[in-house]
């Protein structure tokens, strides 16, 4: 197959990525799921048959290049989940940084205020940070009382 031949694969794995609303990643591992599976598809069949196992491998290979994007991205909101515990038995002001090496995506979160509210629920008030392709964004500060459970739920203030 030519590069020439290429640009529908291409353009579909967009169209099959594009649809699901989804990040870098997942739209890069759907454009490339899509080429590599449009190439796959294309040692098949002859003629009109093998246009149409062409056309069946890019969108089929897109849709798993997507699903394996998105995987990454999971990771990244582990590694977050991760840091999101560790803080919430950490130091006043002292950030718990989080980082995926894969990804390059990083953030920290860091408990700023605690305290006991009337009802005896130890609390503590959190602020975040997020950097995602370079762009650093703050959240909004969140109040977690802990529960007799030992589980932690959000408050609307300390």
């Amino acid at each position: 197959m030519t590069i020439r031949g290429l640009i529908p694969l291409v353009l579909v794995g967009l169209l099959v990525a594009g649809c699901q609303g989804t990040g870098t990643k997942q739209t890069v591992g759907g454009v490339t799921g899509a080429a590599l599976g449009g190439l796959l598809g294309a040692q098949f069949g002859s003629g009109t048959g093998q246009l149409a196992a062409t056309a069946a491998g890019a969108v089929i290979g897109g849709l798993l290049g997507s699903e394996v994007g998105k995987s990454l991205d999971r990771a990244d909101r582990l590694y977050a989940q991760q840091a999101a515990e560790r803080v919430r038995s950490a130091p006043l002001n002292d950030p718990i940084i989080w980082r995926n090496p894969e990804s390059g995506n990083s953030g920290s979160f860091t408990a700023v205020r605690d305290g006991y509210t009337a009802g005896g629920e130890y609390c503590r008030r959190f602020v975040s940070e997020t950097v995602v392709g370079g762009r650093r964004t703050v959240g909004e500060p969140v109040t977690m009382c802990r529960q007799p459970d030992g589980s932690w739920v959000e408050r609307a203030s300390l």
